[in-house]
Order: structure tokens, then sequence, then C-alpha cells
């Protein structure tokens, strides 16, 4: 697979005379392009050559750098900012990949291998420069030119913003992948959306959370290539009419209104193999963006509306959808990246002559959760009314060409729309999701013989409480295959929220556990660890995670345990440097650092870490225990409400509430703190969870899908207090019970206390640790004598608990008496420590990609 932009110059694209190439775009072979002219054959030597990279010395790099930041900035060294020096060295860098890429481009079009178009509404990259440095192996060069040339390295890093264009674990998880594919030499184009804005930028105000833009294209983006000449036209509204053609009726959408999709490309490399893959990120413009009569005639916000109502569409990541204009909004974008996704790549990367009954030889589109759903239905848009295939055929090859990764279990979170708005916004997506249902029930009735309740339940269209399109349902009936993220989350997914599907699709179901590439989570994020793992193992296990069972026996080595234990105070101190600078917060090297960074939202349970958090500190205040015999520890906390989510954004405030409270109380000692540094990202995750000693992976039992956040934390030698959700099941099994602080109900225990009735009230009138935490909260002791500050917590956690809060806290409180016994031992636990790194190879996303290559898409690497 390869990227339109860059088709080899094989003696096809060189006609013997000026007229060939248009004769050929005559004869329907090839169509003209309106802005690549006819190409004679070059004849300088120069023009012949392959592109090569500059020398990967000192000498050579620093000559490309002082060109770049010369004739790129146009600026002197002596005269640049920091900033110039960072975009001219992002810029020099990616000279040395570009050779890479072009020659990967040209490779994989010239084996024609089967590729992966991966579609993703995220991809949360994290800062691009270092990975580029090791995946090149041009580090120590680069240190050394620019320390040559006056500028420290760690400087410029520095300097770099993170793009936003992710929420959470979903993009992390894209970011993984494509990284893993590159690596392996498996082809694939990463599809998303470039936002202007991405994810909010965090800030606290008296405790609560506000949301500002993140403007993290304000002082350039050196890492991506627009292609305005690649732009693709995608439509809206309007309707579809029927006629006739040559005696076959066909359908024909008529929209009322279009934007332009212009790609940004991304390179990725793959780890100093000399692959590139593309990541292609679209950005919405107008079709007509100015009108200059309008503007003349005075009325310059008319002028230019059009250019923001389209742009409105890459704008921010998940608008805020409580009203019917959000909604809209999100439909929107979805529906524009996989459209111009889907034509880019069959118009542009296959070309006008490629055979598309052979489209699922070429690629599979992998659909990363229901964002990217509505591509079934443009797909079989395109084949049917643009390519004018037959239906039966068309449905074969997008039933072919498709694969679905499920990454929820909460039904709130498995996308519908309504049937009135893709009505008005898509017209003939409706009409072919109609009939692609229909013709599936007609299916289902055969089967099971005329049961209206199953049938109900498979429809893909929902009657109540409005008609709505269920898109989880059509990625299960249009994928070849479905996949969950873990082992038991594909158990519940194929027992619980798609059984029917199961029974009637067998085989269709599979398993492919997440993981996480270790050479940004492990080799990035924690240089000290690496150093340590490499001394004992050597080179290769970055692309061999597995090989870490090889320190196993070291786990019974004193004097490596030694080292271990120095690698996180280091990582400690250098968290503590990161967040005095950041945010003015401290961390002290000689607490035990018990973590909990994730996606704010209920069923993840932060509210169950801060009961434990009031309790310890009741504990002390109520003189139960003394100050100096708490083990001393700092939790800390990193995560984002979505803008419209209430209850979620109450829970921050109330953390943050707890914090203002313990950390100042001076009967607590010092020996309890709580921080949560606002606007918690990739960047920060990289200096957090190396310093980690506990792992906070607390969720309702079958209701968290897998977690990568637990394998970061494990693979950097994190003990892991969790439930039996998730990848913790995974992880536990691998690590032993013996490493793993297990509590809380199984997702058995779950669902049989739900049918018999949960009340959330006799859990608190039965514990007093329980009802004396919670009365702390609803007293005002956290919010200045507030009663009323977070009664809607309190109201919740009462009366509601949707995720048994109360429920599990007994047994976690119990879980956490055990953190402090066991980390009293510091020999056993840096044994403990090390077990978790050595065990847990198996959280590569590298093993994740063989598994997706070998059992889903069915890919190769070309080598």
């Amino acid at each position: 697979m390869h990227v339109p932009e860059q088709i080899p110059e094989t003696t096809d694209d060189f006609p013997a005379d000026d007229s060939s190439g248009e004769a050929l775009a005559q004869e329907g072979k090839r169509p003209p392009h309106p802005t690549r002219p006819v190409r004679r054959k070059p004849t300088h030597p120069f023009a012949l050559d392959p592109v090569g990279s500059p020398a990967s010395t000192v000498d050579g790099f620093v000559r490309e750098f002082l060109r770049e930041l010369n004739f790129g900035q146009g600026v002197l060294l002596r005269l640049s900012s920091v900033n110039d020096q960072y975009l001219a060295l992002a810029r020099t860098v990616l000279h040395y990949l570009m050779a890479r890429w072009l020659e990967t481009l040209r490779f994989q079009f010239e084996t024609q291998a089967k590729g992966v178009a991966y579609l993703s509404a995220e991809y949360l990259l994290g800062r691009q420069l270092s990975n580029a440095l090791l995946a090149t192996d041009l580090t120590k060069t680069v240190e050394e030119g620019l320390a040559a040339c006056g500028i420290d390295l760690a400087t410029l890093r520095a300097q770099e913003v993170e793009p936003g264009l992710g929420n959470g674990g979903l993009g992390r998880l894209a970011a993984c992948f494509i990284d893993s594919l590159a690596t392996m030499s498996v082809p694939c184009v990463g599809y998303g959306i470039r936002y202007e804005y991405g994810i909010f930028r965090q800030t606290f105000v008296d405790g609560r959370q506000v949301e500002q833009p993140d403007s993290w294209l304000a002082l350039g983006s050196p890492w991506e290539f627009p292609h305005p000449e690649s732009a693709q036209i995608v439509s809206f509204g309007g309707h579809t009419e029927d006629y006739d053609d040559e005696g076959t009726t066909r359908t024909r959408w008529v929209p009322s209104w279009s934007v332009k999709a212009v790609p940004y490309n991304y390179m990725v490399p793959g780890y100093r193999n000399g692959r590139v893959n593309t990541l292609r990120l679209w950005s919405s413009e107008a079709t007509d963006a100015f009108d200059l009569r309008i503007f003349n005639s005075g009325d310059y916000e008319e002028a230019v509306r059009s250019q923001t109502f389209a742009e409105n569409i890459s704008k921010v990541l998940y608008p805020e959808d409580s009203t019917p204009q959000g909604k809209e909004l999100r439909l929107q974008q979805q529906y524009f990246f996989v459209a111009a996704s889907i034509h880019d790549l069959i118009d542009s990367v296959l070309g006008p002559r490629f055979d598309l009954t052979t489209l699922p030889d070429r690629v599979i589109f992998q659909l990363n959760d229901t964002h990217p759903v509505i591509a079934v239905p443009e797909l079989m848009r395109v084949l049917v009314d643009e390519k004018k295939m037959d239906w039966d055929k068309a449905w074969a090859i997008t039933r072919e060409s498709f694969a679905y990764t499920c990454h929820t279990l909460l039904p709130e979170a498995l996308e519908v729309w309504s049937v009135d708005l893709l009505g008005r916004l898509l017209p003939r997506h409706l009409e072919i999701i109609f009939r692609i249902n229909e013709e599936f029930l007609i299916q289902v009735n055969e089967r099971f013989g005329g049961d209206q309740l199953r049938i109900s339940r498979m429809s893909i269209i929902a009657e109540h409480p409005e008609r709505a399109v269920r898109m989880a349902h059509l990625a299960t009936v249009a994928g070849s295959k479905v996949n969950g993220v873990a082992e038991l989350h594909s158990q519940l997914l194929r027992d619980n929220v798609l059984p029917d599907f199961d029974e009637f699709f067998p085989g269709k179901f599979t398993n492919v556990t997440n993981g996480i590439t270790p050479r940004r989570f492990i080799r990035l994020a924690n240089p000290a660890l690496s150093e340590l793992i490499t001394d004992a193992l050597g080179d290769g296990w970055l692309t061999d995670l597995d090989r870490l069972r090889e320190l196993e026996p070291y786990a019974d080595d004193a004097a490596f345990r030694a080292r271990f234990r120095e690698v996180k105070t280091h990582n400690k101190r250098r968290l503590n440097r990161v967040l005095v600078e950041r945010d003015g917060l401290t961390v002290q090297d000689d607490h035990l650092l018990d973590v909990m960074v994730k996606r704010l939202h209920e069923y993840k349970r932060q509210t169950l870490k801060v009961l434990h958090i009031i309790t310890q500190y009741e504990r002390i205040i109520s003189g139960e225990v003394a100050a100096a015999d708490v083990t001393p520890r700092t939790f800390i906390f990193g995560a984002k409400a979505a803008p419209g989510y209430k209850i979620a954004k109450e829970i921050i405030h109330l953390i943050n509430g707890v914090g203002s409270v313990v950390n100042t109380d001076p009967r607590v000692e010092g020996r309890l703190k709580v921080l949560f540094p606002p606007n918690y990202n990739v960047t920060l995750a990289e200096k957090l969870i190396p310093a980690a000693d506990l792992s906070e992976q607390i969720s309702l039992a079958g209701k968290e899908a897998s977690g990568t956040g637990n394998m970061k934390f494990a693979l950097n030698g994190a003990l892991t207090i969790g439930t039996d959700d998730g990848a913790n099941i995974e992880i536990r099994q691998l690590v032993g019970d013996d490493n793993f602080f297990l509590f809380g109900l199984r997702e058995p225990e779950v669902e049989e206390l739900r049918t018999q009735g949960y009340e959330p009230s006799a859990y608190y009138e039965s514990d007093d640790r329980l009802k004396r935490a919670i009365e702390l909260i609803a007293r005002g002791e956290f919010s200045d004598g507030d009663r009323d500050a977070f009664a809607p917590v309190v109201g919740n956690l009462l009366y509601e608990d949707r995720f048994m809060t109360l429920a599990d806290y007994a047994a976690y409180i119990e879980a956490q008496d055990g953190v402090e016994v066991a980390y009293a031992d510091p020999e056993a636990w840096t044994k403990s420590a090390i077990l978790n790194i050595a065990r847990c190879g198996f959280f590569s996303s590298d093993r994740s990609m063989r598994e997706y290559s070998d059992r889903i898409w069915h890919t190769r690497p070309t080598f």
C-alpha cells in the first residue's frame, strides 16, 4: 500500500513522446491529473539516482541542520530562537526519514502487498522528535552535532508541543498499533482527522475543571506534509433519485453541500528497519471559502460563513454532543474522514486501473470502534452507485473488506444514530443501511423460524425509544471479523453484548488482547530501566519483548534489585523536577507513589480511590493510628472529564478538595499527599509511569474492555492493585497472585448482585469506616464547610452507585492494607516489581499486531 503522491517512476510513467500521456488519458487508462503535468523521461544522472539520506555523521547532520535553519527558517544560528531551532531540527530529522519513506512506498507498490487501512477517530501520538531519533538511531549524532552548535537537545525536545488528537486509551492504542506495524514492515495507512484544537487543555479554577483550547498548531507543526492538490470532496444532505442506466435502474445521491478534505501526511517510522509507513489526517475546508462579492458589499462575516461552517468539522475532537447540533457535528466528523479515506484509497492509492473485485486481496479496513462504521455504507455507495457494480457482488466485497474492533461493554458507548439525523445528513447511506438490514433480517428469520424477539434484538435498526441505527450491529453484520481486546471482554462481548450475532456468525468473533509499544513506553519513557535491562539481556528485546522472561532469575539477585531501586528513585526525582517546573507540585522519593491516571468515568471508579484516601486521613485525624505509623504515600491522579459529563467533573472537584485539605493538615505530618496535575497527556505519562510504585486499576469487574495503562505500569515495574476486569486478569495470571493485589467482586458476582437488587445505602449503614468517610464529604470537610458542594457525589454514591463502589469498598481497603504491609519489605517488593516486568512481555503491541495480521487481516510483512 502506498500514498498517491509517491507513485514510483516505472517506464510506463514516461511516455515515448509528449502526447502519449494525454492519449492514455483519452483512452481511459489514466485520468488526467489536475496538477501533475505530462512527464518526460529525465536524463540528468542526479534525477535518475535513488533518493539518498544525508550523511549519518556529526558533520553531515550539522550541515543539514544549518541548511534547514538558514534556508528553511530563514534565520542565522546566532539569531535563531528555540522554536526556530526546534523546527529546523524536526525537518532535518525528516530528511533522514524521507529516503526510507520513499523506498517503502516504492517497494510496497512493486510488491502489491496487502495492507491495512486503519480507520480511527483518534491518534494520541505523543511527541514525535524523540521517537524519530530512536527509530533512525540518530540520537547520539544529533546530540553531539547540536552541542557543537551550542544547542542542548533536551531544550529542543521540551519545545515540542504534543498533538492532542486523542482522548485516552483508544487513541494511544491506535498510535501504538501503527508504530508496531511499521516496525514489523506490514503495509499500513492510518486514516483520521487533523483536529485543529484536538482534545481540550485542562485547567483547574478553584478545584474545578475548566476547558481551554489546545492550540497545538500555534508554533508550527513540522512533522506533517499537506497535500492540498489531493483534497477529496465530501458531501452531505440533499436527496436521492432513481434514473435509468441503459435499462438498469440505479440510484444517485444529489447532495446539498460539500466540503474539501485536505490530507496531511505524517511519517510512521519502524524501529531501525528502514521502513516508514504513513498516517494521513484530514482537515476540513470550504469548497468556496471566500465570497469576494459579499465581502466588497461590506458583509465581512457572511463572506467567510461557508469557510467557518466547513472548518468546524475538523475543529475539535469529540464536540460536546448534549445538543442536536453537537450530535450532528459528530456524525459529520465521522463521515467526513471515512469518506475521504475510502475515496483516497480507491481512486488514488489503488488507482483507476485497479480491479475492485480483488479489493479484499489488497486492503482490509480496520474499524477502530464504532466511530468509523459509517464507512460500510459509504463503500457500498461507491461500489454500487459510482462504480456501477451489482449489489450482491458489492456486498460480498464489502463484507470481506472490513474488520471491527469493539472497545467497550457499556451500552451507552455503542453508538446509535437517529434515523432522522442520518436521513437528513446522509440520505443515500440510510437507504443502503435499510437494504442491508432488510436482507440480513430475511436470513435471521429463515434461520430462527420467525423468532420476532430475536429479530428485533438483531435488527440494525432499533425501533425504541426512537428509530435509530445501531452502529455496532452494522459493523458486526458487515465485518469479516469482530474482536474484543482482552479475554474477559471478548467473552462478555459474545455472551452479553452481541450473543445473537455470535450464534448467527460462528467463528466471526475472536479476541486480540491489547498491547503497548515498548519503544515509547519503556525505551523512551524509562531510559534508566532500559539500560538496566540491556545490561542484563543484551540488545534485541525492544522488538522481541518475550525476552523479558530472561529477567526472572535477576529477581533473586540482590545487586540487581538494588540497581532497580536506584532506577525507581532516579525516576521519582526526574518526575519531581518535571512537576515542580510544570505545576509547582513536589514528589518525595521516599514516598510510595500510588498512581491513578485514566479518563474520568464513573465505571473507572476514581471515587473508590478518593474514599480510600479519606479513610486513611480519617484514621489519622481521629487518632485511630499515629501519622508516624502510616506508610508515606503520594497519590497522583491524572484525568480529564468530558465537558458535558457533570458528575465526572464533580468528582474532579472532590479530588482537588480532598487534596487541598490533606496536603495542608499538620496532623498528617506530610505522610499523605494528594496531587492532581492538570492536563494529563502522553508527555507527562512518560515521566509519571516509570516513577510509580502502585498502579490503580480498580474498575468494576465486567466494565473495562482492556486498559493499556495497566500494561504500561506493569512493564515499568509498578505493582497492580485491581479487580478481575479487562486485561488485569491476564496480567494477574502472568505475574502470579503473589505479585498482584486483587480485590472486589468478580463479574458473575456483579451480575448476581445487580439481579438481586443492589442497595448501596445498605453498605453505607453496615460499615463504620465507609460511613465516616462519606460523612466527612457530606458535612463539608473538603469544601470549606459547604455541605452542598459535593452533594451530587454523595447522593450518587448512596442512592445510585451504578458501578458498585460501595460494594467493593471494604475489600479495597483490605487490599490497600496489604499494600502497606508489602511495601514495608523493600526487598520483597522489588522482587515482585522485577517479576512484573519479566512476565509481561506478552503485552507488546507487536504481539497484538501479529495476531491481527495472522487471524484477522491475513497480511504479511514486506521486507
